[in-house]
């Protein structure tokens, strides 16, 4: 004979609220998705709208586009074969510190 009181019984039920990892992994997706696409399309808006812009206008009623001037070349030449001369100054002249461990 078996007494039954105070049995203390597993009851663990399937189902029940829950949540199942695959339809997470179906919402992250499905949303990664709508992103990629909308970055792509905005990617093809912005190419389209700097496109348009970027064209080069020829000038109307016989007007010259600036031209850079040939004394603005010279003087940039100038100042780069200056800054070549200085950094070979550099480079060539000895250290003034001395190395105490000689």
């Amino acid at each position: 004979m078996k007494i039954k009181i105070f049995k203390n019984k597993k009851s663990f039920k399937k189902g029940g609220f829950h949540t199942n990892p695959d339809n997470w992994w179906e919402i992250v997706l499905v949303i990664a998705l709508i992103v990629v696409l909308a970055l792509f399309v905005l990617g093809f808006y912005l190419f389209r709208k700097t496109n348009k812009e970027l064209t080069v206008q020829e000038p109307e009623n016989n007007e010259q586009i600036e031209i850079v001037t040939r004394e603005r070349i010279e003087k940039a030449l100038e100042y780069f074969s200056e800054r070549e001369k200085k950094s070979t100054e550099i480079l060539n002249s000895p250290s003034p510190i001395i190395d105490p461990s000689l």
